[in-house]
């Protein structure tokens, strides 16, 4: 896959007018015709997009339990049920500090990996009145994989952690919504001297609304060229049909990225759709309010 796809995904559906819901948002879902600037929320149903994070933040005093399942390659053959007899893992926690500042961590059977990262909101779309045109967050990633390697006994704690830093970059339009992620990724350790331990990738995605409660998913994540040099690896593209159920949002995923961590499956994935290299699976997202605050600004 080349750059002129992830392009390709933003500006698909440019012409698509509607109105959208949110299980995150703080208050209701918002794109008025006010005169008056006014913030706009809603722009996605959740903070994963699929792989990628939003722009989105939890509300103060919230916890968001985040389930994302990849079964196996769909080209592993029938012996291997078509990868249904293997699956990889990531659960996670969100929580919600103040309605502009999220924290998670999060444990994933690829590679015995633990994650945890820091979000901060730093501007928010407005409509009317000549407004901020576009909402900004910030984000921040630390991961640590705990696989032993009998053959690599010299892989410390410090060889083993990866770090990301991300400019979210989000617009909606009234059923459209658009986010561009340029990422800063940063590996200790790295299979050879002509490896980069630091590089540089661009992501994109688009959210289609379907109906008030579905919509489609997309985002493709281009990272640089000569980066990754001793590995063949592919830029990771996803697609979901997403669903609002209740309290719970839930995807339908096919991607060719086996982790759901940005300082892997950014630069380190080895799957492609051309060869079948697909995954399905899902992610399921619970909120759950714990303070009587959060119970006045989630909305389902």
């Amino acid at each position: 896959m080349r750059f002129p796809l992830m392009i390709g995904l933003l500006f698909l559906a440019s012409a698509v007018v509607a109105q959208d819901t949110t299980l995150l948002s703080q208050v209701g879902d918002s794109l008025t015709n006010s005169t008056k600037p006014m913030p706009v929320t809603g722009t996605f149903k959740g903070i994963y997009l699929i792989q990628l994070q939003t722009n989105e933040t939890i509300a103060a005093g919230a916890l968001n339990f985040e389930i994302q399942h990849r079964f196996g390659q769909l080209n592993s053959g029938a012996y291997q049920f078509f990868g249904l007899d293997n699956a990889t893992l990531r659960l996670g926690l969100d929580y919600g500090i103040t309605d502009w500042w999220t924290v998670g961590i999060g444990r994933s059977s690829y590679l015995k990996t633990f994650d945890g990262y820091t979000k901060f909101k730093l501007w928010r779309q407005q409509d009317g009145g000549g407004g901020m045109p576009i909402s900004v967050t910030l984000m921040g990633t630390i991961s640590n994989y705990t696989q032993n390697f009998p053959d690599e006994t010299y892989l410390n704690a410090n060889y083993r952690t990866g770090y990301a830093t991300q400019l979210i970059l989000a617009r909606k339009f009234k059923f459209f919504s658009l986010e561009l992620v340029p990422s800063y990724i940063r590996n200790n350790l790295v299979p050879t001297v002509a490896d980069k331990n630091d590089m540089v990738a661009l992501s994109g995605g688009a959210r289609v609304r379907i109906t008030k409660r579905m919509s489609l998913d997309g985002e493709y994540n281009y990272l640089f060229p000569n980066q990754v040099v001793s590995t063949k690896v592919y830029n990771a593209l996803s697609f979901a049909w997403e669903m609002e159920t209740g309290g719970h949002v839930f995807q339908l995923v096919f991607t060719n990225a086996q982790s759901m961590v940005p300082t892997q499956f950014i630069s380190g994935t080895t799957s492609s759709w051309g060869n079948g290299g697909i995954y399905f699976g899902f992610n399921i997202a619970r909120n759950f309010n714990l303070t009587s605050h959060a119970k006045k600004s989630v909305k389902y």
